[in-house]
């Protein structure tokens, strides 16, 4: 099959590309700087082209689009034009040039409005009550996409929960990073259950939603590890891999959420470029039971997790060696 995947420069995204050429796909990647994949055609632009989008779905048969704006703060104008808009113009370009197959890869925040979500499957976008604007426009951009949905033009979302691994910048070196300098504190002392996603799995579980779109077309699936764990444990694993003390202070989660809806309000006022130490969004996934029922996802994916949370570690302490990222060990 011809595939096209969107920000492939990306952990998730390459990752995906790599995997879609081991099966034989011919793959073009789309994304703002040099995929990095070897064997996949670069496009280097963006989704907020018209013509550097139909040049990429030009003779394409299936698409996974992983392209957004990711981040805690920022104008919200940059987050419709990029995750909402730019996957209303990819979606567009893909009926025209006759693509057949569509999975956009969104997230579980689009159906989170801060309360605990303890065992359940894929309830419906929620843009008006999610928290954040990158939460609000992947939900905008989700119901666009399931609405196309129609006979010869296939779309299905898959939701990956917390994806993680071995260069990992969103998640694993902010936490060693944070944690090695003593600004990592754990909410509620880290009790809160939540699951995530290894990368090898999450990626394999996208792939697998292209393969199967007949079963999965017009809804939306999660994905994890289906191994929910107290966060401070995870926080503990993932320390403990990198090489840096596991954080041993607590915050209450409530004061948390307080403090982060103010950091965000100045952040984007600022508009400081660097990430905040604290938003509402991360008090709340840090301080509140997140994890899902993985039985549905998996009949219809045909796809069972392939690499377990202990030895994602074990892979992640391989990868650092026993030092952290600022460190800068050869890897």
């Amino acid at each position: 099959m011809r595939v096209l995947a969107t920000g492939a420069s990306g952990l998730l995204g390459s990752e995906v590309a790599r995997l879609l050429i081991r099966e034989g796909h011919t793959v073009t990647t789309l994304q703002r700087r040099p995929s990095g994949v070897e064997g996949a055609v670069d496009i280097c632009g963006s989704v907020t082209d018209d013509e550097v989008v139909r040049e990429a779905v030009r003779g394409v048969e299936g698409i996974i689009h992983l392209a957004a704006k990711v981040s805690f703060t920022g104008r919200a104008a940059e987050f419709d034009e990029v995750n909402v808009e730019g996957t209303r113009r990819l979606l567009r370009a893909a009926k025209e040039a006759g693509v057949r197959d569509v999975v956009f890869v969104s997230s579980p925040s689009v159906a989170n409005s801060g309360a605990a979500i303890v065992g359940l499957g894929a309830a419906l976008a929620d843009p008006e009550h999610a928290h954040g604007d990158y939460s609000r426009t992947k939900a905008e951009a989700e119901l666009l996409a399931l609405a196309a949905d129609a006979p010869g033009f296939r779309v299905a979302a898959v939701r990956p929960h917390i994806v993680w691994g071995p260069g990992d910048t969103q998640l694993v070196e902010r936490v060693l990073q944070r944690a090695a300098h003593h600004r990592l504190p754990l909410l509620d002392a880290g009790a809160a259950l939540i699951d995530t996603t290894y990368i090898d799995n999450a990626a394999w579980a996208i792939v697998a939603a292209l393969h199967h779109l007949d079963r999965i077309h017009g809804r939306a699936v999660v994905v994890s590890n289906g191994e929910p764990r107290p966060v401070g444990e995870l926080i503990a694993g993932i320390c403990a891999a990198g090489g840096v003390p596991a954080p041993n202070w607590s915050v209450p989660g409530a004061v948390a959420r307080g403090v982060g809806a103010i950091v965000e309000r100045v952040w984007t006022w600022a508009r400081r470029r660097e990430e905040p130490p604290m938003t509402r969004f991360l008090a709340e996934q840090l301080s509140t039971a997140h994890w899902y029922d993985q039985r549905e996802t998996r009949r219809l994916l045909g796809w069972t997790p392939s690499v377990t949370l202990d030895e994602g570690l074990a892979r992640l302490a391989e990868h650092y060696g026993g030092h952290g990222p600022d460190a800068d060990p050869a890897r």
